[in-house]
């Protein structure tokens, strides 16, 4: 059955500790951790703390960048990823996102190559650590400095290029639901680790104005319907961010989210 997660990017105001003891006592089971929350609260204790508190841990959020785009050598964006990699595991993530790099002057070509290359060498780990690698495209409007990856078919011929169980995709409904893509959905659902379940007024320009869920134009009754008629059973994960978010009482927004998504499920019965 398919579960809740919120994820601590949404409640980008508290502090790890906070997130943790706020999703429990809201009733939400899962949390998708934001690792410069868990590093700032320290990687030991906060595993020991998610241990504590019973909740499960989606996805954490995020590694990568292989094109250089944030200023790491591709061997440091390696060596991280790594890192992350066996993090993951310790708190046993369902999943680690992934965002590939920005072109950084590269031909689309190389950045595609050196993505692949970095995720062909990660496989071997993350099979081992019993990690995914999910793989996360975003919206041309918001991507240039996360990632060259901006459309869903070009996310999966790079997943199909590699060919690697490990290897998934990152379903984020902001990114993805503006265009017509829900006619695909049968056919990829195998292919998804995570949902990231976010809503929106318009498409994003630079910045991520999310919106609560329902507050939206998106599909995201249709996505749900499609997924769950397709067999995906995995978390979907709250993602929101903007200005609009970031004014809100957290402690509603996440009841607001609980009920938001018990209501998706409910009508998927219909």
């Amino acid at each position: 059955m398919a579960l809740l997660s919120m994820n601590e990017v949404t409640t980008y105001r508290w502090s790890f500790e906070e997130d943790v003891k706020n999703y429990r006592a809201a009733g939400i089971p899962a949390i998708g951790v934001w690792r410069q929350k868990l590093s700032d609260f320290g990687e030991d204790r906060g595993i020991d703390l998610l241990a504590e508190s019973g909740l499960k841990v989606s996805n954490l959020l995020w590694a990568g960048g292989f094109t250089g785009s944030d200023g790491h050598t591709f061997r440091e964006s390696l060596e991280d990823a790594e890192d992350a990699i066996r993090l993951a595991a310790a708190m046993g993530a369902g999943c680690l996102i992934v965002y590939s790099g920005a072109r950084a002057g590269h031909t689309h070509n190389h950045a595609r190559r050196l993505a692949a290359d970095a995720l062909k060498e990660l496989a071997p780990l993350a099979q081992e650590m019993e990690v995914v690698l999910a793989v996360e495209p975003m919206h041309p409007g918001c991507a240039s400095e996360c990632t060259f990856l901006t459309s869903l078919d070009m996310t999966l011929n790079l997943l199909t290029a590699i060919d690697s169980p490990q290897i998934k995709l990152a379903f984020d409904t902001y990114h993805l639901a503006h265009d017509d893509m829900i006619s695909q959905l049968p056919q990829i659902t195998p292919r998804i680790a995570i949902v990231h379940l976010g809503d929106g007024k318009h498409p994003p320009e630079r910045e991520q104005n999310r919106s609560r869920l329902g507050e939206g134009t998106l599909p995201l009754q249709e996505i749900v319907s499609a997924l769950s008629a397709s067999g995906y059973d995995g978390y979907y994960d709250v993602e929101l961010m903007g200005e609009e978010i970031e004014a809100s009482d957290y402690q509603e927004l996440l009841q607001h989210s609980k009920a938001r998504f018990a209501s998706l499920l409910r009508n998927c019965a219909k």
